[in-house]
C-alpha cells in the first residue's frame, strides 16, 4: 500500500513560475537594451502561459487523486469496522 501512494505522489508536476522581466529605470538604458527586453517580455509572456497550463493540470491531477484518496479512506474505514 505505501508503494502504490508513493508511485501516486511522484506524478506530482512541479510548476515553476517564470521570472519577471527586468526594464531599467533609466530610459537610455531602456533604449539601448531595447531588443532584449522586448524578447524577455515575449518569453515570460509564453512561459506564463506554459505556467498556467501546468498548473491547470496540477489542480487537475490533484483533485483526481483527492477523491480517490478519499473512495481509499472510505474503504479502509469499512474494512477496520468489520
Amino acid at each position: 500500500m505505501w508503494f502504490v501512494f508513493m508511485a501516486h505522489s511522484a506524478q506530482a508536476e512541479t510548476c515553476l513560475a517564470p521570472s519577471r522581466p527586468f526594464v531599467p529605470s533609466d530610459p537610455a538604458s531602456a533604449r539601448e537594451y531595447e531588443d532584449l527586453i522586448r524578447q524577455d517580455f515575449e518569453h515570460y509572456i509564453t512561459n506564463i502561459q506554459d505556467y498556467f497550463r501546468c498548473m491547470e493540470g496540477e489542480r487537475a491531477r490533484a483533485f483526481t487523486e483527492a477523491q480517490e484518496v478519499s473512495q481509499e479512506y472510505g474503504r479502509f474505514i469499512q474494512q477496520v469496522a468489520n
